[in-house]
């Protein structure tokens, strides 16, 4: 029995759809990855050719935003790394300093 105590049975024309269009859609998917374009005519490959472009430049725009945001997560890290130094100097200049102490009471030892 089906979910609703029917059973449905597939729908031939339904299901021959979905195969042509499943097969249309693969069949693109290698053109994309060039595969499969000797059969191409000549305004098909104009038009994979503007797919691909439109992909590239898209893909340039999103790796351009990408660079800034890296720069100042860099950054962002270097100030924090520079902080972490300054409190391990600080730590070695004043060995009994209260600072030393772990969150457990342990000493730190240098």
């Amino acid at each position: 029995m089906g979910f609703l105590g029917k059973k449905r049975l597939p729908n031939m024309p339904e299901i021959n759809i979905i195969k042509k269009e499943n097969d249309r859609m693969q069949t693109e998917l290698r053109h994309l990855s060039g595969e499969d374009i000797t059969t191409l005519n000549y305004k098909e490959l104009m038009i994979l050719e503007e797919a691909l472009e439109n992909g590239i430049s898209s893909l340039k725009a999103k790796q351009m935003e990408f660079v800034p945001m890296m720069r100042e997560h860099n950054e962002m890290l270097e100030d924090e790394n520079r902080g972490l130094q300054f409190k391990l100097r600080q730590m070695h200049l004043d060995p009994m300093d209260d600072h030393n102490m772990l969150e457990n009471g342990d000493v730190y030892d240098q």
